[in-house]
């Protein structure tokens, strides 16, 4: 176990010193230019050339980039231009925020996948499998953009019982915070239900086809306890990683939901970085991105541990 961490841990650090230069040297030869961005598109060349000499980017890249991690290694995250205060005093106040939308989304995701992709495999061909089936690929090809329009038609504008946007300001425009939350949770269980039920489906009927299944059932063995007993534990070896995966998705893919709510999350400060080229928060946020990327595939390899003995020997 002590070696299987170890690996890991190597491997985390390599891929966030390469993400870090990747991040940095792609944010430097981008197209626009910092200083421009901040002063606006009728400040003079000079005005332009002076606050890029302010903020230091008029020296090399190798530099500012050595420099930067520097101050990374003393917990110093640099500071956004885009918001005007330090990087860790929005990057973690914004993860927070898109952490308690993950919790309540891969809470409800989870067993609710499990259930309906369990049902479905267990009964290959019947009417429920194929309800179940129909509804994954539907939720799974709809974008999120389009759901979150089309719920919003329904329960905002037509039914008028939610609000429109997820602000997470107490009592905003008369709506309480669980209130706001609805159709943002909504829309990513939806999406994100369709592909991992389709998985679980896929997996428990090639599960129900195996022979040690048949022999259960013709020994006696009663056909809920072959399912609890055999079938799911066997069924879920191979979603896990899926369903791990999800951890980074709800983390920093759900930049679509939070940005068609005005939702204040992690993936919405990214994308306004990325649009106004505040260098620091959009390396803090890669940072962060990655690091939970890798955190879940450490996780999916436990539970395979977990699932699977063979593994583990």
């Amino acid at each position: 176990m002590l070696k299987f961490f170890g690996k890991h841990a190597l491997f985390m650090v390599v891929t966030l010193a390469a993400v870090s230069f990747l991040v940095f040297a792609m944010n430097e030869f981008s197209p626009g230019d910092v200083a421009r961005k901040e002063l606006g598109a009728y400040a003079t060349q000079e005005q332009v050339e002076l606050l890029n000499k302010r903020l230091g980017l008029d020296r090399p890249v190798a530099v500012r980039y050595v420099e930067y991690i520097g101050k990374l290694m003393t917990g110093d995250l640099g500071y956004s231009q885009r918001y005007k205060v330090p990087v860790s005093g929005i990057i973690f106040d914004r993860l927070k925020n898109t952490a308690f939308l993950a919790a309540i989304s891969f809470a409800l995701i989870v067993p609710l996948s499990m259930l309906l992709g369990v049902a479905a495999g267990m009964r290959e061909g019947s009417l429920f499998d194929r309800g179940i089936t129909i509804f994954a690929t539907l939720a799974a090809s709809v974008p999120e953009f389009a759901m979150g329009v089309f719920l919003a038609s329904i329960f905002v504008v037509w039914l008028k019982v939610l609000p429109g946007t997820a602000t997470l300001l107490p009592d905003a425009a008369g709506w309480s915070i669980p209130a706001q939350l609805v159709l943002p949770v909504a829309v990513i269980v939806l999406y994100d239900m369709g592909y991992v039920v389709s998985m679980i489906r896929a997996s428990m009927v090639e599960v129900m086809q195996r022979p040690y299944i048949r022999t259960a059932v013709l020994k006696g063995m009663s056909f809920p306890r072959v399912i609890l007993r055999h079938a799911v534990r066997n069924a879920m070896i191979n979603p896990v990683t899926v369903i791990m995966l999800q951890i980074n998705y709800l983390i920093a893919g759900v930049v679509v939901v939070e940005t068609v709510f005005a939702y204040p999350g992690f993936g919405r400060m990214m994308l306004e970085a990325a649009l106004f080229k505040d260098i620091a928060l959009i390396e803090a946020g890669a940072l962060v991105a990655v690091f939970v990327c890798v955190s879940t595939q450490i996780l999916g390899d436990l539970a395979y541990m977990a699932l699977d003995p063979r593994i583990r020997a």
